[in-house]
């Protein structure tokens, strides 16, 4: 059975990037919900720095879990972290 409560996710993005459209039109498509911060503000950025130690596109943040790096190297962890099937 599909998780139907999902644990805080919170996504730091750019509005160019690939991996970041995958990665929200992934956890979308799961129905996880996710706050989104624009990683073009340089407040933002500087707040994706100090807060992860990266300053890159798509970082996601579950509770205290930080990855980063292409969707599809991060696909696998957020997918045991939200409790999701692996293919899904």
């Amino acid at each position: 059975m599909a998780n139907t409560e999902f644990p805080d996710v919170e996504i730091y993005t750019t509005p160019t990037c690939p991996d970041c459209h995958q990665l929200k039109a992934w956890l979308t498509l799961n129905g996880v919900p996710f706050a989104e911060r624009d990683l073009t503000d340089p407040a933002v950025a500087e707040e994706a720095k100090a807060r992860t130690g990266v300053r890159v596109a798509p970082i996601t943040v579950i509770g205290t879990n930080v990855s980063y790096g292409t969707f599809a190297s991060q696909r696998p962890t957020l997918a045991d972290r939200l409790a999701l099937p692996r293919g899904a």
